[in-house]
């Protein structure tokens, strides 16, 4: 009987070490801690929308905060995904050196994290988005044709500090560094926000009266702001006002002819290749290090090509 209930025990143990074997980490549900930059931006909806539809596809659980422009708030998040012991983070950086600090707390906890669309001095362990530098050289590039490469532009920066913000004021002055007579009259941050770029440029209204030919704006939501302000003083027509992103509201304003131009960002490859990278880093298989995915300049010319 003592042998038969040995064996007894053996079968037991056996089975529940199978189906201990069931229940691995490799079988559990991927839980991925995501902090965005701010969800009142509309580039950055579509860039969550993108995550979240590329996640439920590959099975993974996101964990989504809202930094609401905080480089502090962002910090804190990530350091709360660590506490969590998720599996890997994605970020979305506010800026370049204040959000540093949320990257090295991740690698020193051995927690994977990927940046996407913006950067960060301290190196995560993947970086998914493009170059906004060649956003900004499309834009101006787009503003010296049309303006023969002789007048006055002004330039509405994003929130200062963040990798786009200094990307695009860098590729902006490349290209006016070509054309000698295409003077910047002025520059100032709208962050990114649609409301202070009315008022913003409604000051410079004021402030140049008759002297503004053109308008680059860092971001769409911005240009749009431009365009308003323009619009309700009665001097669009005489002014051309090129922004970044390609927002449905942006697309819609060029088909209607109230922007001139506007540069194609991809928000869902973008969002996309950020979860698939952080996926692939979880499961120890091949990655690339960096993403770039290409902008596109967007006129009335080739709109077709975005309108869905």
């Amino acid at each position: 009987m003592r042998k038969i209930a040995a064996m007894g025990m053996a079968l037991a143990l056996a089975l529940a070490g199978c189906r201990q074997r069931t229940a691995t980490p490799e079988r559990k549900q991927l839980r991925i801690g995501v902090s965005l930059l701010n969800l009142s931006s509309e580039f950055i909806v579509m860039l969550h929308q993108a995550m979240e539809r590329k996640a439920r596809e590959l099975g993974v659980e996101l964990v989504v905060n809202d930094a609401q422009r905080s480089a502090e708030k962002q910090v804190q998040q990530v350091e709360n995904f660590v506490a969590q012991r998720v599996d890997a983070i994605i970020l979305n950086p506010c800026e370049v050196d204040a959000s540093s600090p949320a990257v090295d707390r991740a690698i020193a906890a051995g927690i994977p994290i990927v940046n996407v669309n913006s950067e960060t001095r301290s190196a995560p362990t993947a970086f998914v988005g493009s170059r906004d530098e060649e956003s900004a050289r499309l834009a101006m590039e787009f503003i010296a044709q049309r303006l023969h490469g002789r007048g006055n532009v002004v330039m509405m920066h994003g929130y200062m500090g963040q990798a786009a913000q200094l990307k695009r004021d860098q590729g902006a002055r490349e290209v006016l560094a070509k054309y000698p007579n295409l003077k910047l009259l002025a520059h100032q941050s709208a962050e990114w926000d649609r409301a202070k770029a009315i008022a913003l440029m409604e000051n410079w209204i004021q402030a140049y009266p008759d002297r503004i030919d053109a308008v680059f704006a860092q971001n769409d939501e911005m240009g749009m702001g431009a365009v308003i302000a323009l619009e309700q003083a009665k001097k669009k027509d005489k002014v051309v006002v090129a922004s970044v992103d390609a927002i449905a509201d942006a697309l819609q304003a060029v088909k209607d002819g109230r922007l001139d131009a506007t540069v194609f960002q991809d928000a869902r490859g973008q969002g996309e290749a950020a979860v698939e990278t952080a996926v692939k880093i979880i499961k120890r298989q091949p990655f690339q290090k960096e993403v770039y995915l290409p902008f596109r300049l967007v006129t009335k010319e080739n709109l077709s090509e975005f309108l869905k």
